[in-house]
């Protein structure tokens, strides 16, 4: 099942008052990026974030789901996280995150 924009719409205005969020269309998904930096994305409509210490630490009940078939499992964000917990998460997460890779 593909992701709606409107579900990714949902997501954004969450995200809304953080500077450095942008999101790429991939294969009918979307994947979220902060400061360059992918920290997860909108699969089959669920809101994921990658699986660092700390979104374990500030999702601690959030499920470990696979955003596709073979990929690494990342935390499921529900949609009672606020704004400024996203906020304190994708904060926190940036460093834990490698740098983007350089395009040849």
């Amino acid at each position: 099942m593909a992701s709606t924009k409107e579900r990714l719409d949902s997501v954004l205005a969450r995200l809304a008052h953080l500077e450095g969020v942008t999101y790429k269309t991939m294969m009918r998904e979307y994947i979220i990026y902060y400061h360059g930096k992918n920290v997860g994305g909108v699969y089959d409509d669920r809101f994921l974030v990658k699986n660092t210490n700390t979104s374990r630490r500030l999702l601690p009940d959030a499920p470990l789901e696979q955003p596709y078939d073979g990929a690494n499992e990342m935390l499921r964000v529900g949609d009672g996280v606020d704004g400024e917990l996203l906020a304190e998460l994708f904060n926190g997460m940036l460093p834990e995150l490698p740098a983007p890779k350089k395009k040849a």
